[in-house]
């Protein structure tokens, strides 16, 4: 299971990777497959606020929805428009592909209450 050392991660199986202020956001590695076969992917518009651990979209797969939760507050400032075309790659390309969305942070000390890849490494093998 791939699990990148240059990013942050949620309880809640969120990735995050700083980007010149910035945030960019998706699901990990583990979650697509725990999820199974994606089938259709909801995001927020450009412009939407997000608030830490609330629902900012939704993952359909062949075996159920999942929410996705944010792992930190701040507006949304791009959506990855692919994934409405092609929610196929949540499960081929996670880091890469299939980011979700990019946020403008509301406050950077956010980031400090995320999991470290070893802290996450940890949360999936229990």
């Amino acid at each position: 299971m791939s699990l990148p050392q240059d990013l942050l991660y949620s309880k809640e199986h969120e990735w995050v990777k700083k980007e010149n202020g910035n945030v960019r956001i998706g699901i990990t590695d583990f979650a697509q497959d725990e999820l199974g076969d994606i089938v259709f992917v909801e995001l927020p518009e450009i412009g939407d606020v997000l608030t830490a651990d609330e629902p900012f979209g939704s993952v359909e797969s062949v075996k159920t929805v999942s929410e996705l939760y944010a792992p930190i507050s701040g507006k949304v400032v791009e959506v990855n428009e692919n994934l409405e075309d092609s929610p196929e790659f949540v499960n081929e390309s996670p880091y890469e592909k299939a980011w979700m969305v990019v946020i403008e942070p509301a406050a950077e000390s956010e980031l400090e209450e995320l999991l470290s890849p070893a802290q996450y490494g940890e949360l999936i093998e229990e």
